[in-house]
């Protein structure tokens, strides 16, 4: 009888060792799979650059304000955006729709609008400027709508568009940067701890030989076509008169046009999308600098904006008077009020 006891209990105790290991296994996966989601960041920046000046490159001005667009209605504020535009062909004579720019032949979206903010336009675009963009080195009485006054916790979407080859883009037919100039850049940011991680975009004729010679941590990359590839434009409006944006970047709106603010849509799912039939060239992505799997990457981590809303316990007893005295503590897009329940940060 007491043996019978002993080996149930025993047999129990086996039972009970096996259960807590597969309870701790779980639980190990989910800290770990918890820890690749979580993008570590807390503000977002977008460099958007077209490099192209001259009426009959209408699609570059619409491809980079079509991004601009879609990162604004993810939630980056104008406040953490810098717009580059070498021409504005929204005031060009030969518009036939003045102050607009479209990317679709319906014209159904104005994509220069109200509330538009260009940061650096015309004779401005040059690679000194975008250089000195990235890496904070500007003059002292640099207007703060001109810099990027990121740090080590930003994601950064630097996205470019223009006419290049085999490791360059021009820079408005006068001069362009070559992929050493712009791999430099990105050290010099990362040695300044100016980054967090980058998505790096870019839709030009060969452009995945932009990003070959990036040695920096935490990049990823992507470009519209490979070496001896041309990238294609879409489609044209007769009334305009010129093609008004190119195939990678129209398949990446199409895309990004399905996300809003609580997507779950990851890069992963972006860059799948990609379909060489439609783009008429090869995509390409670099993930190898990248610290984390693909499919743990929000496409809203880099096209998005932090707000995480964390709930407390506290409450507060506050008058009228005290609201109107509140202070409220602001830091670029994250803000913190002080009067209620929820904090966003």
């Amino acid at each position: 009888m007491t043996f019978n006891i002993i080996r149930f209990l025993t047999i129990l105790i086996i039972l009970c060792t096996i259960i807590s290991q597969i309870s701790l296994a779980q639980d190990t996966e989910a800290i770990v799979d918890g820890f690749f989601s979580r993008g570590g960041h807390t503000n977002n920046w977008a460099v958007l650059v077209c490099t192209s000046r001259f009426w009959f490159n209408y699609r570059h001005i619409a491809n980079t304000l079509s991004i601009y667009r879609t990162v604004k209605r993810l939630g980056i504020p104008d406040s953490n955006i810098i717009l580059m535009l070498a021409d504005d062909v929204a005031c060009n004579p030969r518009n036939a729709f003045p102050a607009t720019v479209f990317n679709n032949a319906g014209r159904y979206l104005d994509l220069y609008g109200d509330n538009v903010e260009v940061d650096y336009r015309g004779y401005e675009v040059t690679v000194e400027n975008f250089i000195r963009v990235l890496t904070g080195r500007v003059a002292p009485d640099t207007p703060r709508s001109k810099r990027l006054l990121s740090d080590d916790r930003s994601n950064i979407l630097v996205y470019m568009t223009g006419h290049g080859g085999n490791e360059f883009l021009k820079f408005q037919d006068a001069e362009e940067i070559s992929s050493f100039d712009l791999a430099d850049a990105f050290e010099q940011m990362w040695e300044k701890r100016r980054y967090h991680e980058v998505l790096f975009m870019i839709d030009t004729c060969q452009a995945n030989t932009m990003y070959s010679q990036i040695y920096s941590p935490n990049i990823l990359a992507t470009g519209s076509s490979e070496l001896g590839e041309n990238s294609y434009s879409h489609h044209m409006d007769t009334d305009i008169g010129v093609a008004v944006i190119d195939r990678f970047t129209y398949y990446n709106l199409e895309f990004l046009e399905k996300v809003d603010m609580q997507s779950k849509a990851t890069l992963k799912d972006l860059f799948n999308s990609y379909n060489p039939n439609f783009i008429h060239s090869t995509p390409g992505v670099r993930s190898d600098l990248f610290s984390r799997p693909l499919d743990k990457v929000l496409v809203i981590d880099f096209f998005g904006s932090v707000q995480n809303i964390e709930l407390t316990g506290q409450q507060y007893n506050i008058s009228n008077s005290d609201i109107v005295n509140e202070t409220i503590i602001s830091d670029e897009s994250n803000f913190k009020v002080n009067y209620d329940f929820a904090y966003f940060f």
